[in-house]
């Protein structure tokens, strides 16, 4: 099957009218069969805000949760654990309620722009698949060292050997800090495409602003998008699902892309929720 959704449900307002924040997920399953937690890279969640996100979406639908920044090197500053093993130990049970629920799509771990391929960081993200392996986990770089010629092959066999799924991104290609597009499944069960845009200038420079809302400030056009229906169709070819996330979102374009390439695919998905209807 073919999953489309985007990341978070929180900040789509065409998907919403009249829609209080509480209800704002209940509301995206009406639209969408998958969305990407992102919350749980800023902290680890309350097993009371999994259980509350499972209980308001339908029976089929799906979750991707994306790994705790602590567990991926982004933190910088202090990390509210003492030891590695408490971490993951934390993660792992806060996934509980959407195992339980059959709703766990996978796990993403997306390791940082100057996150480089070297051996100490494929020795860590083996302790990574050591720790979650009972989970799908899907491996996002963010650094180009790991697709450049000599590594390229290397990396897919790493991966492919290690069990991971292929987060495939569609982003701006702006020197070491950003991935090619490499068209590679790595796991027979899943792979996963997310669109990030195609803001060149604004992926290395936010200008003295905030660089979440600058870096992933793109609309993708209707040529961009029939662009990848082929290769959307060899990537489900070689996996049995796939999941595709738009990531485009600083100026509320996600939503607005995920059903133009959903509307291009002909895809049509029951088990969706109701929408909400006004009074009148």
């Amino acid at each position: 099957m073919i999953y489309i959704g985007v990341t978070g449900w929180g900040d789509h307002d065409t998907l919403y009218e009249n829609v209080s924040p509480r209800d704002k997920l209940k509301e995206y399953g009406a639209h969408f069969p998958i969305v990407e937690v992102d919350t749980t890279f800023y902290a680890v969640q309350p097993l009371r805000n999994a259980k509350k996100w499972v209980k308001e979406t339908p029976k089929d639908f799906k979750f991707i949760v994306k790994a705790y920044q602590g567990m991926t090197g982004h933190q910088r500053g202090e990390i509210p654990f003492e030891t590695k093993d408490e971490m993951f130990n934390a993660f792992k049970e806060s996934l509980a309620p959407y195992v339980d629920a059959g709703k766990l799509a996978m796990v993403l771990l997306q390791f940082p722009p100057w996150y480089d391929c070297k051996k100490e960081h494929v020795d860590y993200i083996r302790y990574c698949r050591e720790q979650l392996k009972e989970f799908p986990l899907a491996l996002e770089f963010r650094h180009q060292s790991w697709f450049r010629p000599e590594f390229r092959d290397k990396t897919l066999m790493f991966m492919r050997k290690e069990g991971w799924i292929h987060s495939i991104c569609d982003e701006p290609q702006a020197g070491e800090g950003s991935v090619p597009r490499v068209l590679e499944a790595t796991h027979k069960d899943a792979t996963l495409v997310r669109f990030h845009g195609r803001n060149l200038y604004g992926w290395n420079n936010p200008n003295g602003g905030d660089w979440r809302e600058v870096r992933y400030l793109y609309r993708y056009n209707r040529a961009e998008l029939e662009e990848w229906i082929p290769h959307i169709h060899h990537l489900h070819e070689t996996s049995n699902d796939l999941y595709v996330l738009f990531n485009n979102n600083s100026g509320g374009d996600a939503a607005d892309n995920a059903k133009q390439l959903i509307e291009l695919l002909g895809l049509e998905y029951g088990g969706l929720a109701p929408k909400q209807l006004d009074l009148f």
